[in-house]
């Protein structure tokens, strides 16, 4: 079989240290027994009670991608997804294990990664494709198809220190896609542009391998992965779980995250987070339990979580994915309405609710997707993240249509009639 990559029995495992979360607050005591114990560590100011563990983030993965083959990978968070992806782009090596490529890789892993904070968009696209060992007259060739592709064209010799994130994916995706690479590695970044913009890459990308290009693509959006994909690979504790058609790879997925227990989950607690959930449960405006709801009724999402150690820049994001195929239907985090509660929260146990409004969304089965982030100064990185914990049912009973309408919004919006002046038939 012709291959653009293989893997084979592709291993990788991490060095993790874990410090006291309370190591901010040590009594005297505390730092006398720490010097005696660990004195450099100590003269050093680095915690002497760090606890080091091997984790394995990718086990044994074997994985054949043919050229011009789109493959979409799927997996809990932690489940080797973007290790996989960092190794294919030469970011970090395998541990133990073989990968062979056929040709240069282009990767778009995380917000800025590649560009140059200071550099113009401008400069940084020149820039990117040197990288990629494109001569100048080859990078200018598709200078023109880059910039219109990014729509930034009135912020190009801004430095890109000044762009939002939509503005950074918009261009990074831009030059991934249009470089001359055979292989074209894609995180979940895409989440960052806005609705017009993501169906405008995934088009492109469709495109891409009409050329003979290979694409590996992960997302939470099952259903991107099922428009656009010929093949999904389905990653669990960093092995491969299961390969094949993407309906049947993500219908499977979806049943081995989705939880027994649809109104209510509890998590048991882990004294070296410093933030996490104890319990997610979905509730009634009058308190009650439930998985079933009415249209016309708000859905109640009450999180019992516990800060042991404030987190700068800590958010909640919320997906709503459709139970049938895994459509991201509904996107938001906690920075929507303005203030976020999770930004620094003060040591403690705390309840933090999210109602979804009557009639927003209509009839059908929707599973709730959690994730607590922090944008530290080296990057986005997960605090607490455990994926779909809760799923609820919508029925209506109060339109003509019911459970028969289609699409994704339930909104019932009347229809208004006014007879122009004069205009009376028979007048």
């Amino acid at each position: 079989m012709s291959f653009s990559l293989r893997a084979e029995q592709l291993s990788k495992r991490f060095r993790v240290s874990w410090s006291d979360v309370h190591a901010d607050y040590r009594t005297l005591r505390e730092d006398v027994m720490g010097l005696f114990r660990r004195p450099l560590a100590w003269l050093k100011g680095t915690p002497t009670d760090t606890t080091n563990e091997d984790f394995w983030a990718l086990r044994e993965v074997d994985l054949d991608v043919a050229p011009g083959e789109i493959v979409g990978i799927v997996g809990r968070n932690g489940a080797g997804k973007s290790t996989l992806l960092k190794i294919i782009s030469g970011i970090t090596k395998p541990t133990s294990g073989r990968l062979l490529l056929r040709g240069r890789v282009g990767s778009l892993l995380e917000v800025g990664v590649g560009f140059h904070p200071e550099l113009s968009g401008r400069e940084n696209i020149l820039l990117a494709g040197a990288i990629a060992g494109m001569r100048h007259a080859e990078i200018r060739a598709k200078f023109d198809q880059i910039v219109a592709f990014s729509e930034i064209e009135g912020f190009l010799d801004t430095p890109v220190k000044r762009y939002s994130s939509g503005m950074y994916v918009r261009l990074a995706f831009s030059v991934a896609a249009h470089l001359e690479s055979e292989i074209l590695v894609v995180d979940e970044v895409l989440a960052v542009g806005d609705a017009a913009f993501q169906r405008k890459c995934l088009g492109q990308l469709h495109e891409t391998t009409q050329s003979g290009r290979t694409v590996l693509f992960v997302s939470h959006n099952m259903g991107a992965i099922r428009q656009v994909c010929q093949s999904c690979l389905w990653l669990d504790e960093g092995k491969v779980r299961d390969r094949g058609e993407p309906a049947e790879v993500i219908g499977n997925y979806l049943k081995q995250v989705r939880p027994e227990t649809t109104s209510e989950i509890t998590f048991d607690e882990d004294e070296r987070l410093p933030f996490q959930l104890r319990a997610v449960r979905l509730l009634d405006l009058q308190g009650e339990r439930q998985s079933t709801f009415t249209c016309d009724e708000p859905v109640v999402l009450e999180m019992d979580c516990v800060s042991r150690k404030r987190v700068r820049m800590l958010f909640g994001q919320i997906h709503l994915l459709s139970s049938r195929d895994g459509a991201l239907i509904y996107e938001g985090d906690s920075h929507d309405r303005g203030e976020n509660p999770f930004d620094q929260m003060e040591p403690g146990r705390w309840r933090v609710r999210w109602t979804l409004p009557a009639r927003l969304l209509a009839p059908g089965s929707y599973d709730v997707h959690l994730d607590f982030v922090s944008h530290m100064s080296d990057g986005p990185r997960n605090i607490f993240s455990p994926g779909i914990t809760c799923t609820f049912e919508l029925n209506d009973f109060a339109s003509t249509l019911g459970a028969k309408r289609r699409g994704h919004l339930g909104a019932l919006i009347a229809w208004e009639a006014t007879m122009e002046q004069g205009q009376r038939e028979g007048e």
